[in-house]
C-alpha cells in the first residue's frame, strides 16, 4: 500500500501525516479555502478552556489547535500518533507555556481514567479505524461531568450546496492532487470526507459510546460540524 486508504491502517495514515508534517497547516488552509482557521476559532470558543483545567487535544498534529487552550491558562496536552507531526509541533510551539506533546493512539490513550476536564478532536476522528472505540476511550479519560468537542468534516444539508460540495471532493481535490507535490493528502481527504457519516449519524455514535447531552452545530452550512457532549460519569 503506497498511501493511506479507507482501510485506515494506522501505520499508513501515520506515515502520510509524517510526510506532510512541515506543510500540514498550509495544506489545511489550501484544502478548506482558509475556512479551517474560522472553524478552529469556533472550537476554542465552544471548549471554553479555563485556568486550572486540564485539556486533551487529540489528533493535535503540530499543536496549532492546542495553543489557544494553553494561552487560556489550561494545562494542555497535544496528543497525536504521528511522530513527524509532534516533532514539528514541539519545535514551533516550544515557547508556549502549559503545552506538552504526547505520542498516543486514539484507541489506547496513554492517560489514566478521569484525567481531563475537557477533551477535543478536530478533523482527526475520521482517521481512526474504530470510531466507537475512540469515543469510548475519550470518555474514559474525561472526568465525570467533563465535556467533549468533536469538530469534523460533514455534509451540507442544502441539496444544491451538497451537490457542489460533493463535486468539489470528487473533481476539485483530485485535480489539485495531480499537480500537487503531496497528492496522497488530497485524495485521502476527498475519500474520507465522502465516506464520513452525517451529523445525525455521528450524534448517534456519540450516544452509543456513552456520551450524554449530545448536540451539534453546523459550520459553513454543514461543510463541517461541531458535536458537543458531556460525560455522565
Amino acid at each position: 500500500m503506497t498511501r493511506a486508504s479507507l482501510d485506515k491502517q494506522p501505520a499508513d495514515v501515520a506515515a502520510m501525516f509524517d510526510r506532510t508534517a512541515d506543510r500540514y497547516d498550509l495544506l489545511n488552509s489550501l484544502m478548506t479555502g482558509g475556512l479551517d482557521r474560522r472553524w478552529r476559532h469556533e472550537v476554542v470558543r465552544a471548549v471554553g478552556a479555563r485556568r486550572g483545567e486540564r485539556v486533551l487535544d487529540l489528533a493535535a498534529g503540530t499543536g496549532t489547535s492546542s495553543v489557544p487552550f494553553a494561552e487560556a491558562g489550561a494545562e494542555t496536552v497535544a496528543c497525536d500518533f504521528s511522530l513527524g507531526m509532534l516533532r514539528v509541533g514541539m519545535q514551533r510551539q516550544r515557547d508556549v507555556r502549559g503545552l506538552s506533546f504526547v505520542a498516543g493512539d486514539a484507541l489506547r490513550l496513554p492517560f489514566a481514567d478521569a484525567s481531563f476536564d475537557a477533551v477535543t478532536i478536530s478533523f482527526g476522528l475520521r482517521n481512526v479505524s474504530d470510531t466507537g472505540k475512540a469515543l469510548r476511550e475519550l470518555r474514559r479519560v474525561t472526568k465525570p461531568g467533563g465535556r467533549l468537542l468533536v469538530c469534523e468534516v460533514s455534509h451540507p444539508t442544502n441539496p444544491l450546496l451538497r451537490f457542489g460540495h460533493r463535486t468539489h471532493l470528487k473533481v476539485g481535490l483530485p485535480t489539485l492532487a495531480r499537480v500537487s507535490s503531496n497528492p496522497d493528502s488530497y485524495r485521502y481527504l476527498a475519500e474520507s470526507t465522502l465516506a464520513w457519516p452525517d451529523q445525525a449519524q455521528l450524534a448517534r455514535r456519540l450516544q452509543d459510546a456513552g456520551w450524554n447531552e449530545v448536540r451539534w452545530r453546523d459550520l459553513t452550512l454543514g461543510v463541517a460540524a461541531m458535536h458537543r457532549a458531556t460525560n455522565p460519569g
